[in-house]
C-alpha cells in the first residue's frame, strides 16, 4: 500500500510523464463527460416520460460520443475499471449536485458533506486512472489496512487515501495552469 504522500506525489509525476497527460486538459473533459453521462440520463428518463422512442437514438449518438471521449482518459484499464471509471464520473456529478440543491435550501452542512463525498470519487476516478491506486493499493490485510473505509480513521486521526488522493488531484490537476 502507498504509505505516504511524498511517495504517491512521486508515483503521479512518474505516471504523467510517462503518459504525457497534460491533467488540466483531462480535467475539464472529464467534467464535460460527466455532463455526457447526465445527457444520457436525461434522454432516457424522457423517453420513457414521453413514450418516444427518438430520444433513444439521441441517448445512443452521445453515449457514443461519451464512450469515444473516455478514451482519450482511460488509456489502459483492466478488469471492470472502465466501468469502475464511468460510475465515478457519474455518482461524483451527481453527489454534487444533490450538494447544489442543498445549498439552494441552506442547508451548508449537508452540501459540504455531499460536496466532499463527490470529491472523494472523482479523486479516485483520477487514482484509479493514473494507476496511482488499483487493487493492490487497497485489498484488505486486517482491519487497520481498510480503516480509511470508515469512521476509524478519522478518529484516529490518520490521513486516509480519499485525503492522499484529493491532495495529489489539488497538486496535479490544476485548471488555471494554461
Amino acid at each position: 500500500m502507498i504509505k505516504n504522500y511524498k511517495e504517491l506525489l512521486t508515483k503521479v509525476e512518474k505516471v504523467t510523464a510517462q503518459k504525457e497527460l497534460d491533467l488540466s486538459s483531462g480535467e475539464d473533459l472529464s467534467i464535460g463527460i460527466m455532463n455526457l453521462i447526465s445527457i444520457e440520463e436525461h434522454l432516457f428518463y424522457t423517453s420513457q416520460k414521453t413514450k418516444d422512442k427518438k430520444y433513444l437514438d439521441l441517448l445512443n449518438e452521445v453515449r457514443l460520443m461519451r464512450t469515444d471521449l473516455l478514451k482519450e482518459i482511460i488509456k489502459d484499464y483492466e478488469g471492470e475499471v472502465w466501468c469502475i471509471s464511468k460510475h465515478l464520473l457519474s455518482a461524483s456529478m451527481r453527489l454534487m449536485e444533490v450538494g447544489t440543491k442543498e445549498l439552494k435550501k441552506n442547508d451548508k452542512k449537508k452540501a459540504w458533506d455531499m460536496f466532499e463525498k463527490a470529491y472523494k470519487l472523482y479523486s479516485l476516478f483520477w487514482g484509479l486512472n493514473l494507476g496511482i491506486v488499483g487493487g493492490k493499493d487497497i485489498k484488505q490485510k486486517n482491519d487497520e489496512e481498510i480503516d480509511f473505509l470508515d469512521e476509524k480513521s478519522k478518529k484516529s486521526g490518520s490521513e486516509s487515501v480519499f485525503s492522499k488522493l484529493g491532495s495529489l488531484v489539488q497538486k496535479a490537476i490544476d485548471c488555471c495552469r494554461e
